[in-house]
């Protein structure tokens, strides 16, 4: 018997294709962003300005702060500097009054020319240690008599207030009589303290 000659034949499966893979050319335009992503890119781009000119102002205001600053200190270490000068100035040129009254050891106000150089000399007195001594007419011994500086009050009674320390000399000290107790002269040029027997020393002018 004759077989078919293609009976015992099976042909072989062709191969199955794989996908194909697309490359996209120069020609190829991409593909337009959408309306989110256009209004995404616009919102980020205007967030990103924004934050910009917030530093640049924060930055701007800190400088001003610090340049006014700068000029407030040294605008008040000219005016304290200009103050002191000032103040120097008006201690050093201004001079000031004041009424020197005679006062015996106890502090009670005597007549001045006690303290006055040229009755204190014409009666064989002198002056020491801040105060004049005058000899006590037929009884022997001194009196003793000073300048108290400021003070007041009338002959016999106990001085008011005021200082037994020298001004300083840019103060003009007259006696209520007017006389005028000169620069270094007695009780001037030395101090004295508050308590009777001491005091400074020199003479005083007198007419």
């Amino acid at each position: 018997m004759t077989q078919d000659s293609n009976s015992g034949e099976q042909s072989a499966p062709e191969p199955t294709q794989r996908g194909s893979m697309r490359f996209q050319d120069e020609s190829t335009k991409p593909k337009e962003p959408s309306l989110a992503e256009q209004r995404a890119r616009r919102q980020a781009i205007a967030d990103q300005e924004r934050e910009a000119a917030e530093a640049a102002e924060l930055a701007r205001i800190a400088d001003q702060k610090a340049a006014t600053k700068r000029k407030i200190l040294i605008g008040s270490g000219v005016t304290v500097g200009l103050a002191g000068l000032v103040a120097t100035f008006y201690t050093v040129a201004h001079t000031t009054n004041m009424t020197a009254v005679c006062t015996d050891k106890n502090g009670v106000v005597s007549d001045d020319r006690y303290c006055d150089e040229n009755y204190v000399t014409a009666n064989h007195g002198y002056h020491s240690g801040g105060f004049v001594f005058i000899p006590i007419p037929g009884g022997g011994g001194y009196n003793s008599y000073r300048y108290n500086y400021g003070g007041s009050g009338a002959i016999g009674q106990p001085v008011a207030g005021g200082s037994y320390n020298a001004p300083s000399s840019r103060t003009n000290v007259t006696t209520k009589s007017g006389t005028s107790v000169q620069r270094g002269g007695f009780g001037i040029s030395g101090k004295s303290s508050g308590t009777a027997g001491t005091g400074g020393t020199g003479k005083s002018g007198g007419s």
